[in-house]
């Protein structure tokens, strides 16, 4: 028990949870810092006779970018996301730099968890192994924004004469960010005909580009909202379960079976009854609408990490079904289940249960030795209800 609780230990100080919440902590401190330090046009720490004149410039708002960056790459790692994980080992790094660079006393706490944070992301790498699937809206969106760009900073520099102030490559991308995002400062005209016709087209390419990017941002928001309301957990929810309880189906021993595992451990429902699933969902019960005979909905669960299964419905044979299928898919993690008829324990645990318990055969014994006179039965009946 000792070492359960070790373990349980463990995980919460250095697993992927942790990893994502240091990242989103530093992604924070790295925005505040580079805030704080916007105004500086200098380096004074033990960095600044090694430091160009123009990183020394950059160095304050840079912080606060980088955070920008650091928040993304803590939402992919909060999706299990490879990737986010590769960005975060690049990011963390150049976080603590950035704070050495800015040297204030603001800086500090920004090192320091930049520093402690990248061992903790570095042990879970395995935990980050999801490739990055993005849907053909995501892509679109992805390639219209990034050929806006191309064109209108190549054409902008290839009509530099026509146009006030477009010199260089630069400032043809400046003018192609402040046109297609409509804001527009002034400071970049065109000046003639050619090169009114030119930023016109840049002006459609890039509304139709955002427009089409925000709705492949949307869209899953949207998709979320609705699984929220259904009762089912999104995908952003699920990755970071870890060393948690599975309880598979819901049946009359689940009620007070959340009420025992609420204070003693994080726990995870997989019911295929919908409507049981949006009364827990209503209670902040972290629930999963799917059958839990099934392997998606378990590996999706977090069958790999999960610490214990408990399988408890009103039907033995989809406790049966369900008992083989999380064998199979963990062989090592302990398996306990409630037995509705006293014939079928011998069944579960032949389809692999550790633990088999039969609620009905319990019950029938203490009544029945209460009703022969032993008065201790009803002192434990009470006990295990905690009972004054």
């Amino acid at each position: 028990m000792g070492g359960m609780e070790g373990r349980a230990e463990r995980v919460r100080l250095f697993g992927a949870r942790a990893a994502i919440w240091m990242t989103t902590a530093v992604a924070l401190l790295s925005f505040a810092t580079g805030i704080v330090n916007i105004g500086n046009s200098g380096v004074q720490g033990p960095l600044a006779s090694m430091v160009p004149l123009a990183v020394q410039r950059a160095a304050g708002f840079t912080g606060a970018f980088t955070g920008f960056l650091m928040l993304g790459s803590a939402y992919g790692m909060r999706r299990r996301f490879r990737v986010a994980w590769y960005t975060t080992v690049v990011l963390l790094p150049m976080t603590a730099i950035q704070g050495l660079v800015q040297s204030s006393e603001f800086s500090v706490p920004l090192v320091v968890l930049s520093t402690v944070s990248l061992p903790t992301v570095l042990l879970n790498h395995r935990r980050f192994d999801r490739e990055l699937d993005l849907t053909a809206t995501q892509l679109a969106a992805m390639a219209a924004l990034g050929g806006t760009q191309i064109y209108g900073t190549v054409g902008a520099y290839a009509l530099r004469s026509e146009f006030t102030n477009v010199d260089t490559l630069t400032d043809a991308f400046y003018f192609t960010l402040v046109t297609a995002s409509t804001v527009g400062y002034g400071d970049l005209t065109p000046a003639s005909q050619q090169a009114r016709l030119f930023g016109m087209s840049v002006v459609l390419l890039g509304t139709t580009s955002f427009a089409v990017a925000l709705g492949s941002l949307l869209g899953p928001a949207i998709e979320a909202r609705f699984a929220n309301a259904l009762g089912t957990m999104t995908d952003s929810q699920l990755n970071v379960v870890e060393n948690h309880v599975l309880v598979l189906g819901f049946g009359e021993l689940t009620e007070p079976l959340l009420d025992e595992l609420a204070p003693a451990a994080s726990f995870v429902v997989i019911t295929p009854n919908a409507d049981r699933a949006t009364e827990l969902r209503n209670r902040d019960v972290t629930v999963l609408t799917a059958d839990p005979s099934d392997e998606e909905p378990l590996r999706k669960a977090g069958i790999e990490d999960a610490r214990a299964i408990i399988v408890a419905t009103n039907d033995d044979a989809e406790d049966a079904l369900a008992v083989l299928t999380a064998r199979a898919l963990n062989p090592d993690i302990r398996i306990v289940a409630a037995a509705t008829d006293r014939e079928n324990v011998n069944k579960l645990r032949r389809a692999g249960a550790d633990e088999v318990i039969s609620p009905a055969v319990i019950g029938g014994h203490l009544l029945v030795e209460s009703a022969l006179g032993q008065g201790e039965m009803e002192a434990v009946a009470n006990e295990i209800l905690d009972e004054d």
